[in-house]
C-alpha cells in the first residue's frame, strides 16, 4: 500500500534547476580533489553480486512496503548492492544530517561559531508528538551553544534543535542550495519538523533517493566544503547517535564503528511512512562502507521494519568481510 505524494512547488523546482546550473569515531582519508564528484559509482566499474542482490530482495519483501537501498565502498567508489536506488523516499530525520553539514560549513566560513549562545524559547519547540529531549528537559526555554544544538540534532535526533539550526542557516533555500552544490541531487530539504508534524503528506516532499543519501555520506567522507575539525565533529556525533540501535548496527559484530543518522515517521491507518537509517560503517579491513536503507509505506511492525534494515546491512557487511 502506498500513499499519494504531492508535486514539489514550482519555486523549489526552479531553485533546484538553478542550483544545479580512536575507535569511538570514524576516521577518514583526506578529501579526494581530482576525480569527478558524483553521487554514484561509475557505470560498469564492478559486477553486482547476484547472490547478494537476491538475498537483499528477499529481505526487503518482509517489510511488505517500499524498500530502497544503496551501498558503496567509499575508498574505491565500488557499488556493492542497490535496490530501488533511484526511487524517492521520505527522509524524516535523516535530513538532520544535511542541515547540520550546512551549519558546519557556515562555521568554517566564520559566519557562525560553535561556542555562540543561541536562545531557545517555548515558541521554538516542536509539538508534543515530535521527538525533542531538548523541549522535555527545558520546558520553559533555554540557552545552548551551537555545538550543543548540533549534538542534540544528531545524537538525540531532536526536532527542536533541527528547526533552530535550519533557522540559523537561513532557512530551507540556503540548505537546499548547499546540498545541490555538493553536488548531491535527488535530495530535497523543504519542511521544518513543525511542518512535518502538521501535515502527513509533507514528509514525502522532504525526500531522497538511496543513491543520493550515499552521495551525501560520500561528500561528508571526502570533506567537500568542510574542514577536518567540522567533519570530525559530525562523525563523532553520528557515531554517538542514540536512536536506531536495531537498524544498521543491529546485527553487525560488536565493536563495529557506525556513524549513522536515522529517520522515523509516525503511523497512520496502519501504515508507517518511513523507517530509515543511513551511515558510514568501518569495515574489518579499515575501509568504509556507505549504506542507506529506506523502508517506506510499510504495514509491518517496528521490529520487522528495523529487522529489514539490520539484515540488509549485515548481508552487505558479510559479503565484504568474506572477500
Amino acid at each position: 500500500m502506498s500513499l499519494s505524494k504531492p508535486l514539489l512547488p514550482l519555486s523549489l523546482v526552479l531553485l533546484l534547476l538553478l542550483s544545479a546550473c580512536s575507535r569511538s569515531v570514524v576516521t577518514t582519508s583526506a578529501p579526494v580533489k581530482d576525480r569527478p564528484q558524483t553521487t554514484h559509482s561509475p557505470a560498469g566499474e564492478s559486477q553486482p553480486d547476484q547472490a547478494l542482490q537476491k538475498q537483499i530482495e528477499q529481505i526487503a519483501a518482509e517489510a511488505k512496503g517500499r524498500v530502497g537501498m544503496s551501498a558503496a565502498v567509499l575508498e574505491t567508489d565500488e557499488t556493492i548492492a542497490s535496490l530501488n536506488a533511484g526511487g524517492h523516499f521520505p527522509m524524516q530525520s535523516v535530513y538532520k544530517l544535511p542541515i547540520s553539514m550546512a551549519v558546519m560549513k557556515q562555521v568554517d566560513e566564520g559566519k557562525l561559531r560553535l561556542d555562540q549562545k543561541v536562545q531557545i524559547s517555548k515558541k521554538d519547540y516542536v509539538g508534543r508528538a515530535a521527538h525533542s529531549p531538548l523541549r522535555d528537559q527545558h520546558p520553559k526555554g533555554t540557552e545552548l551553544t551551537l555545538s550543543e544544538l548540533v549534538r542534540f540534532a544528531l545524537v538525540e535526533s531532536d526536532g527542536t534543535a533541527s528547526d533552530v539550526l535550519m533557522k540559523l542557516d537561513g532557512g530551507r533555500i540556503p540548505i537546499q542550495m548547499y546540498v545541490t552544490d555538493l553536488p548531491v541531487t535527488d535530495m530535497v530539504v523543504l519542511n521544518t519538523e513543525k511542518e512535518l508534524g502538521q501535515d502527513w503528506q509533507a514528509q514525502y516532499r522532504n525526500s531522497a533517493t538511496p543513491e543520493a543519501a550515499v552521495g551525501l555520506l560520500r561528500a561528508l567522507f571526502e570533506r567537500r566544503g568542510l574542514s577536518e575539525s567540522s567533519q570530525a565533529l559530525l562523525l563523532q556525533f553520528m557515531t554517538e547517535s542514540r536512536p536506531g540501535p536495531n537498524r544498521l548496527k543491529g546485527l553487525l559484530p560488536s565493536g563495529t564503528v557506525v556513524a549513522h543518522k536515522t529517520g522515523t515517521s509516525g503511523t497512520e491507518k496502519g501504515i508507517t511512512a518511513a523507517t530509515n537509517d543511513i551511515g558510514i560503517v568501518t569495515l574489518p579491513n579499515g575501509k568504509h562502507l556507505a549504506i542507506a536503507v529506506f523502508v517506506s509505506d510499510s504495514p509491518a511492525d517496528e521490529a520487522t521494519r528495523e529487522g529489514v534494515i539490520a539484515k540488509i546491512a549485515k548481508a552487505v557487511f558479510d559479503s565484504l568481510s568474506n572477500q
